[in-house]
């Protein structure tokens, strides 16, 4: 099955921070203070689920959160999480077969679309864009890389990265895909921009046009 983690869900968190230390977590955290009270949120490919703690230490309740994973033993470890009141929903699949007739508040999608080849990140931005609701806000957070701003040691860390993921999880992707065209595109407007790990790791905070 592509983009999937089940092999590594173990020690995922392990290797990120051996890697990156709290760049990645640190990235998504610093957004989760502009969640609205009572929102309806949905989680992108959310891994083992520890940012579902972190959004219950700033929202203790109140919150719906449906959480979509494609891998199972991810999402058995996200189940045990500590929600406090909060109420959530876990769906085992993957973002591009999730159906839903819902619209959410927010959306959140973290080291999300690193994951898709050319050809399939527009129609997954597509599916998403479609679910948040006219003024929702889009947590983004992922690698940034361009060809005229980036470093040796950038290119040279995707490049592993890519092939580690290709063989032990058959991430489909071969390089990072930018994504802030699409974003663009659709008028959505940055709130607030942060950068990570000597600028390889982006977060942006989106407001989708009334």
């Amino acid at each position: 099955m592509k983009n999937n983690y089940d092999r590594i869900a173990g020690y995922y968190d392990v290797l990120s921070r051996m890697v990156y230390f709290r760049a990645q977590m640190k990235a998504q955290i610093d957004q989760l203070s502009a969640i609205p009270v009572n929102s309806t949120i949905l989680i992108a490919g959310g891994g083992t689920g520890w940012i579902l703690e972190e959004i219950a230490r700033i929202h203790p309740s109140g919150l719906k959160i449906t959480y979509v994973e494609i891998s199972s033993k991810m999402l058995d470890i996200s189940k045990k999480r500590d929600v406090k009141a909060n109420t959530v929903t876990y769906i085992h699949s993957a973002m591009e077969d999730f159906k839903t007739t819902a619209l959410y508040d927010v959306i959140i999608t973290a080291f999300f679309f690193d994951n898709f080849a050319a050809d399939s990140v527009g129609t997954v931005f597509n599916q998403l864009n479609g679910l948040l609701k006219s003024g929702g806000l889009w947590l983004f957070s992922d690698f940034y890389y361009t060809e005229k701003s980036g470093k040796v040691w950038q290119r040279l860390l995707l490049q592993a990265m890519y092939s580690f993921f290709s063989k032990i999880s058959a991430v489909e992707a071969k390089s990072l895909i930018n994504t802030e065209h699409l974003f663009e595109e659709r008028l959505y407007s940055p709130l607030n921009t942060s950068f990570y790990y000597r600028r390889f790791i982006k977060s942006i905070i989106y407001r989708k046009p009334d």
